[in-house]
C-alpha cells in the first residue's frame, strides 16, 4: 500500500496550514517507506509515501506529473488492467517515463475525465492536480478497499489515507455521537462516518470535484443486483472464471507475492489458484499456541501439503499477541472492536519479512453468505426449526460461552430464537 494526503487551500487562512504537509506525510510512513514525496504551491500541497509493487524505480516515485507540467498525481492503490490502458494510450501517440500504472491514470485522466474511472479494473484512492484550472480531483474504487478521508471547513479542504494523517494540520476533535452510537453497535464506524464529527470517508464508487467555490461530491458507480444467468452450472463456470483471473491479475508485481492460508474455504482457493500461476508460491499461518480452539493451522498445513506451497507457520502465545497490542492501535485511528485484528497485525507484521504483497480473500463471507449468521436468516425465511421456540425456557439459564462447544451452541440457539421474532430490517440492524 502507499500512503496519500494533500491540502486544498481556498484563501489564505486554509494556506497557512501548508506547513503541515511534511508532518502529515510522516504519519502514512508505514503504508510506503520505500520513498516520501512532496510538492506544494500557493494552492495545494501533496505527500505520498510509496510501497513500490510496480515498477520500483524512481521513475515510479509521486507526485508525479505528466509530460506538459499540468497535472499531478498521488495515488495509492493498483489498475490490474493498466498494461491494456497503456496500449491504448500509446496508440494514440502518447510516450510513457516509467512502467508504472500511476503514469497510465494520469494519463487516461487528462484524456477522458471523470468517464475514465468505469474503465478501471483495480483498487484505488488517489488525487491529481490540474495547475491551469486550480482544481483538484478525488475518486475511491467501487469496493472501498483503499481508504480516504477528508474534511472541509470552508477554508482549506483536506484528504488522507488515515484519519492521523488529516489531525497533523490541527483540526478540532470534536466527537461525532452518531458515529459512536453505530460503533457500539457494529464494533466499527461505517463510511461515511468516521470518529471525528467533521471528517468523512468518501463512499466506495464516489468521487469528489474541488475547486475555488467548494467541493462536491458525486457517484461513479453503484452496485446492481442482476443474476449471470438462471442456470446453477453456467453460474457456477462465471464465478471460477471470476475468480482464476482475479487472483491472476493480483499476481502481477515486481516483488515477491505470498498469500495467507488459514484453511477455511475462501483463503485455500485463492492460494490453490494462485499456484497453479505461481510454481514457487509462499502461503502463511498464523498460530495460537495457548488457544488451541481458535487455531486452525492444521487445516493450513492440510492444504499448503495439497497444493504444495511453501508454507510458513508463525505460533503465537497469549503473552506474545499482547505484546502487539499497543502497537496495533497505533494503526488504528478510530475505535474498532474486531477480535482477528490483533492477529492479522502479527500475522501481516512476520509474512512482510518474506514477502511485500499477500493474497487475503476479504469479502468472501460477505459475498457468499459464509457467516452463521447468513444461514440462520435463509432459515428464518424458510420457518426452519420453529420447534426450538419450546425450549427458550432452558436457553436462558444453560451457561453460554465462544470457549466450549455445547456453551457456544447454546448461545447461537438463544440468539437464534430472539431475532427470528424481528421483521427482515430489524434482523440485519440486529
Amino acid at each position: 500500500m502507499c500512503g496519500i494526503t494533500g491540502i486544498y487551500a481556498y484563501n489564505m487562512v486554509g494556506g497557512f496550514n501548508m506547513i503541515n504537509i511534511m508532518k502529515s506525510a510522516n504519519q502514512l510512513y508505514q503504508r510506503g517507506p520505500d520513498n516520501l514525496g512532496s510538492y506544494h504551491d500557493e494552492t495545494v500541497a501533496f505527500g505520498h509515501t510509496r510501497l513500490s509493487i510496480i515498477d520500483t524505480s524512481e521513475a515510479g516515485n509521486q507526485p508525479m506529473w505528466d509530460s506538459s507540467g499540468r497535472f499531478a498525481i498521488i495515488y495509492n492503490g493498483e489498475i490490474y488492467n493498466f498494461k491494456e490502458l497503456r496500449s491504448e494510450i500509446e496508440s494514440k501517440g502518447i510516450r510513457f517515463k516509467s512502467s508504472s500504472d500511476t503514469e497510465v491514470l494520469l494519463n487516461l485522466f487528462i484524456q477522458e475525465r471523470t468517464t475514465f474511472l468505469s474503465r478501471l479494473n483495480g483498487f484505488f484512492a488517489f488525487a491529481i492536480y490540474d495547475k491551469v484550472e486550480k482544481s483538484l480531483f478525488l475518486a475511491r474504487d467501487r469496493f472501498g478497499i483503499k481508504p480516504l478521508f477528508y474534511f472541509d471547513d470552508g477554508d482549506k479542504f483536506l484528504f488522507a489515507s488515515e484519519l492521523k494523517a488529516i489531525m497533523e494540520f490541527g483540526i478540532e476533535k470534536e466527537v461525532d455521537y452518531e458515529a459512536l452510537e453505530l460503533y457500539l453497535q457494529l464494533n466499527y464506524i461505517p463510511a461515511p462516518f468516521s470518529i471525528l464529527k467533521n471528517v468523512r470517508k468518501l463512499l466506495p464508487g464516489q468521487f469528489i470535484k474541488v475547486d475555488v467555490s467548494g467541493s462536491k461530491v458525486d457517484n461513479y458507480f453503484e452496485l446492481e443486483n442482476e443474476k449471470s444467468s438462471d442456470n446453477f452450472e453456467e453460474a457456477k463456470k462465471v464465478v471460477e472464471e471470476k475468480l482464476y483471473e482475479s487472483v491472476k491479475n493480483r499476481l502481477v508485481a515486481d516483488v515477491p507475492v505470498g498469500t495467507f492460508l488459514s484453511g477455511g474455504l475462501d483463503s485455500s482457493i485463492i492460494a490453490m489458484i494462485a499456484k497453479s500461476y505461481n510454481n514457487d508460491l509462499q502461503t502463511f499461518s498464523v498460530g495460537f499456541e495457548n488457544q488451541k480452539f481458535f487455531d486452525e493451522t492444521s487445516y493450513a498445513k492440510l492444504v499448503a501439503k495439497e497444493i504444495s506451497s511453501d508454507h510458513t507457520v508463525f505460533n503465537f502465545t497469549n503473552k506474545q499477541l499482547l505484546s502487539l497490542l499497543d502497537e496495533c492501535l497505533d494503526y488504528l485511528d478510530e475505535p474498532f472492536a474486531d477480535s482477528s485484528a490483533l492477529a492479522v497485525f502479527a500475522l501481516a507484521r512476520e509474512t512482510k519479512k518474506h514477502a511485500s504483497v499477500a493474497l487475503s480473500g476479504d469479502g468472501a463471507d460477505e459475498l457468499f453468505g459464509g457467516y452463521n449468521k447468513h444461514r440462520a436468516e435463509f432459515m428464518i425465511r424458510n420457518g426452519k426449526y420453529r420447534f426450538l421456540n419450546s425450549l427458550s425456557p432452558l436457553l436462558r439459564v444453560v451457561p453460554k460461552s465462544r470457549n466450549s462447544f455445547i456453551g457456544n451452541k447454546s448461545r447461537q440457539l438463544q440468539r437464534y430464537l430472539e431475532i427470528s421474532k424481528l421483521n427482515e430490517a430489524r434482523r440485519y440492524w440486529a
